[in-house]
């Protein structure tokens, strides 16, 4: 590698809006984060969806309609 060209890597602290805060290596020495693996609905399992308007329920049926469809031919 080049010497000179390359940023300072070190220790950074990364803070959650939840709370959570861990420790890594970046070139930064400190990052703030909107969500994290310990909040973000996917990583936790608490993933919930939104309905509007009974949009989802829709959704649901109709395709429930179109599987037994298919399923009958």
């Amino acid at each position: 590698m080049k010497e000179g060209i390359h940023p300072e890597y070190q220790d950074c602290s990364v803070s959650c809006s939840c709370g959570n805060s861990f420790s890594t290596r970046s070139t930064l020495s400190e990052i703030k984060v909107a969500i994290c693996s310990a909040c973000h609905p996917f990583y936790t399992g608490t993933q919930k969806l939104v309905d509007t308007a009974g949009r989802v329920e829709r959704f649901k049926r109709r395709y429930a309609k179109a599987g037994a469809e298919a399923a009958k031919k």
